[in-house]
């Protein structure tokens, strides 16, 4: 399966905001942004005003790369959010927010993203019982996702939920039991409930054109 591998504070820098790629460590002085406030590569004179094309793609990047999403797999999320009833945008990120590696992140079960795919990928998750190792996979309301044993004294897993119940970051569609390590989809994440700061209309407008 196609993967990034590279640095990910450089897309951070490219973006121009901390994408938690991460986790807590984005919102402390060794952010890459606070030490470099430059985007990576060779410094180039700044031109004019941004164009639109290019202001919707960085927003559309900024969405993309914050759920560690490749482009091919962005491009059928949102053409499954655009026959959905409802606004396309706010299908698109409801979507990316029910992704099982986001789920596990956004429970304090993993520190970011990344760590969260990684206990997918490896086999530590179970959904309704059963080890689910896709991180793509979509969740739904009333799932229930656990740990499995031989991972839930981890000293990784202790640190991610000691860090999230000392920032109470769980959302309110989601229901967690950091004692026997598992958790619940009560409901269907609206806008409302995704903290990312980004304007998903222009990404509707980009795929549009």
């Amino acid at each position: 399966m196609a993967k990034y591998t590279g640095p990910v504070c450089k897309i951070c820098r490219r973006e121009g905001t901390p994408l938690m790629l991460k986790g807590q460590r984005c919102l402390t002085e060794k952010c890459s942004i606070k030490r470099k406030k430059s985007a990576p590569g060779p410094q180039r004179k700044k031109k004019g005003k941004v164009s639109d094309y290019c202001e919707h793609l960085r927003e559309k990047q900024k969405i993309r790369k914050s759920y560690g999403v490749l482009e091919k797999q962005f491009r059928l999320t949102y053409d499954e959010a655009q026959k959905m009833s409802g606004k396309t945008g706010e299908n698109l990120l409801s979507l990316l927010e029910r992704r099982l590696d986001n789920v596990v992140y956004r429970m304090g079960f993993a520190s970011s993203r990344m760590q969260a795919r990684q206990l997918v990928q490896h086999g530590h998750v179970m959904v309704n019982g059963k080890k689910v190792d896709i991180s793509s996979y979509r969740t739904k309301e009333n799932t229930v996702i656990s740990l499995a044993g031989d991972f839930s004294n981890n000293a990784h897993l202790a640190e991610a939920i000691k860090l999230s119940k000392a920032t109470n970051s769980k959302p309110e569609w989601l229901e967690v039991d950091y004692d026997a390590k598992s958790g619940k989809v009560v409901r269907v994440p609206k806008r409302e409930d995704i903290t990312l700061s980004c304007n998903e209309q222009l990404v509707v407008e980009l795929y549009s054109k």
